[in-house]
């Protein structure tokens, strides 16, 4: 146990964190190979692979009754926007929310925004076809920047009588982040961001959306602790208390997994699901 496992402020184990160099957390080696050569371990998961090997601090011990083929998406997106919006944010009964970037980290917070009784889930994409499934999700406000001749903050701002009290990023985009802390409210406005930026990781803010009072914050997997807390998001799966199946939007075989990515850079899928040959 970490300084960080044991404060329960934090989901972020020193021990274990994220592995990005493919190998197990105890010896920093792999356990799959072919033909000598190491095959790495993606996030320390293997996820493209039929069975694999994990730390045990990373497995989770879930209903035997749960769908595999379903609850797989809370492994990342579904849960990740669910837990920004009740653990991050803590979004309040009654409040306005602004989402940048409807895919499924987006939609999930949607979800959990509206589960929590926000009064109004404005959604921002410049994708139109995600701007109406997004009403599937609980977004009652489709806003897409490319209408609009001023800045979409501007929009937000004026909509929400000085800006959202609760702003979610969710694109990769540094400069979304920005927009969104634009997009919150005065004193108390919140923004919380949840994309992996590809490019220009930094952030550019002026000090002064901060020193009147808004606050920026980062989130990891929702700030969800997952050995502990995916049982109890399957068991809300299981009881119908949170949507699941929505966001797979393609069932494809693992043969096919190229076709996969080309629909997710082309923005035609949430979330597909590769299925490994029987």
């Amino acid at each position: 146990m970490c300084r960080h496992c044991t404060s329960n402020k934090s989901n972020i184990c020193q021990v274990l964190g994220l592995e990005r160099n493919g190998v197990m957390h105890s010896d920093r080696k792999t356990r799959f190979s072919i033909r000598g050569n190491p095959v790495y371990h993606y996030l320390g998961v293997s996820s493209f692979s039929e069975y694999t090997v994990v730390h045990w601090g990373c497995a989770a011990k879930v209903s035997p009754t749960a769908p595999l083929e379903k609850i797989c998406i809370l492994s990342c997106g579904a849960a990740t926007g669910l837990g920004a919006s009740w653990n991050v944010a803590n979004v309040s009964k009654g409040s306005n929310v602004a989402i940048f970037g409807l895919g499924t980290v987006g939609l999930s917070v949607a979800q959990g925004a509206k589960l929590r009784g926000a009064s109004r889930v404005i959604g921002v994409d410049i994708n139109p076809e995600k701007g109406e499934k997004a009403k599937d999700f609980g977004v009652n406000v489709y806003l897409n920047p490319k209408d609009y001749d001023e800045p979409i903050h501007e929009v937000i701002k004026r909509m929400t009588d000085g800006g959202a009290d609760y702003c979610f990023e969710c694109t990769g985009d540094t400069r979304v982040t920005t927009t969104a802390l634009q997009s919150c409210c005065d004193g108390w406005g919140l923004t919380v961001t949840l994309g992996v930026p590809k490019a220009k990781p930094e952030i550019a803010v002026h000090y002064g959306l901060l020193l009147t009072g808004r606050t920026l914050r980062g989130s990891t997997f929702g700030g969800w602790r997952p050995k502990s807390d995916i049982p109890s998001l399957v068991d809300k799966y299981l009881n119908k208390e949170i949507v699941v199946d929505e966001f797979i939007t393609h069932d494809l075989q693992f043969e096919d997994i190229n076709r996969a990515f080309e629909l997710m850079r082309e923005g035609k899928c949430l979330r597909c699901v590769m299925h490994m040959p029987k």
